[in-house]
């Protein structure tokens, strides 16, 4: 096993199986992931159909490069180096989102490595299921605006952004544009909600792609938004959203407000890949070792409140 050598001669991972070493070598013993996915097989079943027709609905190719049991899911997140993620779950329609939150949640009793986490839809009973699974101890909730396609800004939706606003508990949330357009995707959306409840705890995913640099304006007008790095950078993105020449400027102004997020297991590609590119990034001066470790797991430890970490011999 060798580590790619980066032209400023710092290591980044080439394959899956070089994760572990990698991260040693920077003082960490392991990865916190803010955007992973676990569903009911019967939902993920239709998901996966829906990437297999991906030229149809994206206009290019989507091959599911984690394509495996549930079981081996999770071995293999735990051999790449991910000792604890959140599992989202997200409805398309009224009625699925108490009984899929119900399913993330008995899924982290069953699973260490998991964090419990829950979902929400504009409907009847929504504060109350959400509110439900609050106390029941749900760490991270999801919001799809794109797949669910409802209004952010739904009256039905109020007394949910306030318990979330409330309790500090982070809304993992995708309502940028990217990859397809909604009808109520946008940060303009989007954002108004975050004028009517301002301390919530939002991590936009995928970094609000396409829209990177409203993206960061948002961080820097609320002090509890985020972005994850959910397929950013990455040269299957890049080639229809590349980022914008200033990112690392960008990053460097608001390292702490970064975190990791892989889109495991629904991404065509490895996930060394987001890894690799995180770690083109932190060869920037201004950045470097301490922000990989803030990414790749404090401040995903910090959002998900979990035990600090335990530093490697390394560090």
């Amino acid at each position: 096993m060798t580590l790619s050598e980066s032209a400023a001669g710092t290591a980044r991972p080439r394959s899956d199986e070089d994760v572990r070493p990698w991260l040693r070598s920077v003082g960490l013993d392991g990865i916190v992931d803010m955007h992973v996915h676990f569903l009911p097989e019967s939902v993920l079943r239709k998901v996966w159909a829906y990437f297999d027709r991906a030229e149809q609905n994206y206009g290019m190719a989507w091959p599911i490069h984690y394509r495996q049991s549930e079981q081996d899911r999770l071995e293999t997140l735990r051999r790449i180096g991910v000792t604890r993620f959140a599992p989202l779950v997200y409805p398309h329609k009224p009625g699925m989102a108490e009984w899929l939150t119900t399913w993330a949640m008995e899924f982290a009793e069953r699973e260490p490595d998991a964090v419990p986490t829950a979902t929400f839809f504009p409907e009847p009973g929504a504060a109350s299921y959400l509110d439900s699974a609050l106390r029941a101890g749900a760490r991270c909730v999801k919001a799809h605006v794109q797949v669910g396609g409802y209004d952010p800004r739904d009256p039905l939706l109020d007394a949910v952004w306030g318990a979330l606003e409330d309790s500090g508990v982070p809304v993992v949330i995708h309502c940028g544009h990217g990859p397809l357009r909604g009808v109520h995707t946008g940060l303009d959306v989007f954002e108004q909600v975050l004028a009517r409840h301002p301390r919530l705890t939002a991590v936009l995913a995928h970094a609000a792609m396409p829209e990177y640099e409203a993206a960061f304006d948002l961080v820097e007008r609320y002090p509890r938004v985020y972005l994850d790095t959910t397929m950013v950078g990455v040269p299957f993105t890049e080639s229809t959203t590349p980022l914008p020449p200033d990112w690392t400027n960008r990053l460097a102004r608001w390292p702490e407000r970064i975190v990791l997020g892989s889109d495991f297991p629904n991404i065509p590609y490895s996930y060394s890949a987001q890894l690799q590119v995180i770690a083109g990034w932190a060869e920037d001066d201004r950045l470097g070792e301490p922000f990989l470790r803030a990414v790749l797991h404090d401040t995903p430890r910090r959002l998900l409140r979990l035990s600090p970490r335990v530093p490697s011999s390394t560090s």
